[in-house]
């Protein structure tokens, strides 16, 4: 979410999601963090619970994971020390599923990126605490020392590498989405839109994105039609009735779209994704934390055991997520660059 711009595309695209099926109704504080929903989630017998709670988010699934003596001994004094690893989620004041959100037992902070995070303390031998907080507090957060890492989607950008260090773990994705008889596909190629209608929501870098593939088909004398509506009740109707062909949003949430309708008359796919840093750059979500706080490698190299054991496919499988995986975790990959971030 490297900017206001990108930050409300995410809101709005999972906001869609959430209006199929709400879960969230648990996270009712208004503040500025929570403590209602730290609950640890910790490791048990080398085993941690994906999807625990997640109401329907995630296929729940318990895997093995334990501490790396040699990945752990990396981690800064005052962190091992302590035996926390304390994480951020900027989910106040309402959650956004699949990512992170109140689980069903109105009190757990679940979703994708506190079970990563878990998964990661795991490794690292360290209880993990979450701690949500509105998205701006996080990085207050962050910068007070109240927090350690942040998993929350965030962005890696160049602007942000002036205050904080990174360890990647998942693509930044945009996604189509259509209905599941469609036999329609992006296949990464824009002159694949000529002809059809796609809803995007207004004001959104995917919004950016659509347009300026609709002005370049224009020159080439073929149409792109796009189709904006007030809520997503609607968007979802008139991708049911044909009126439109695909919706462009976040992948995130047409994921959980996707779930959460699979058996229904109305199912979705996902017909196609393309980076959320546009065609010149694959955008990361990284794990974020204060510039030079020496967590970056150990939380890397942390992920990377995860990726190199299975537990990070399975992770990413949980939350339908899987089209977001990437290879291997980088420190500080390069960013979303300064005239865009």
């Amino acid at each position: 979410m490297p900017t206001l711009l990108s930050r409300r595309s995410l809101i709005r695209g999972l906001a869609s999601a959430t209006a199929v099926a709400t879960l969230a109704t648990g996270l009712a504080a208004c503040g500025g963090d929570s403590d209602a929903a730290t609950t640890t989630g910790s490791a048990n017998n080398g085993e941690v619970v994906i999807g625990q709670v997640s109401n329907g988010a995630a296929q729940q699934t318990t895997v093995k994971v334990s501490e790396v003596k040699s990945i752990s001994a990396e981690l800064p004094a005052a962190v091992r020390k302590s035996g926390r690893l304390v994480m951020g989620e900027g989910a106040l004041p309402a959650g956004f599923p699949p990512l992170a959100y109140v689980g069903s037992d109105q009190k757990t902070l679940t979703g994708s990126e506190p079970d990563l995070g878990r998964l990661v303390a795991a490794v690292l031998g360290l209880t993990p605490q979450v701690k949500n907080f509105t998205w701006e507090n996080m990085f207050v957060g962050i910068d007070s020392g109240k927090v350690d890492v942040a998993f929350s989607n965030v962005t890696d950008t160049e602007e942000r590498k002036k205050k904080y260090e990174f360890a990647s773990y998942r693509q930044d994705n945009l996604a189509f989405t259509v209905p599941k008889k469609s036999t329609w596909n992006f296949d990464d190629n824009y002159e694949n839109l000529a002809g059809k209608t796609v809803s995007v929501s207004a004001g959104t870098n995917q919004e950016k994105i659509l347009l300026e593939w609709k002005a370049k088909l224009a020159k080439e004398g073929k149409n792109l039609t796009v189709k904006y509506y007030q809520d997503s009740n609607s968007v979802y109707l008139a991708l049911a009735s044909g009126k439109i062909d695909a919706y462009l949003g976040p992948n995130p949430g047409i994921a959980y779209h996707n779930r959460q309708v699979a058996d229904t008359p109305n199912a979705t796919r996902t017909a196609g994704t393309y980076s959320g840093a546009g065609g010149s750059l694959q955008g990361l979500i990284a794990a974020t934390a204060k510039k030079d706080s020496g967590l970056a490698k150990p939380l890397a190299d942390a992920i990377n055991h995860l990726i190199e054991n299975g537990q990070y496919a399975k992770w990413l499988a949980a939350y339908n997520l899987s089209n977001e995986a990437v290879t291997r975790s980088e420190v500080n990959p390069p960013g979303l660059p300064l005239d865009n971030s």
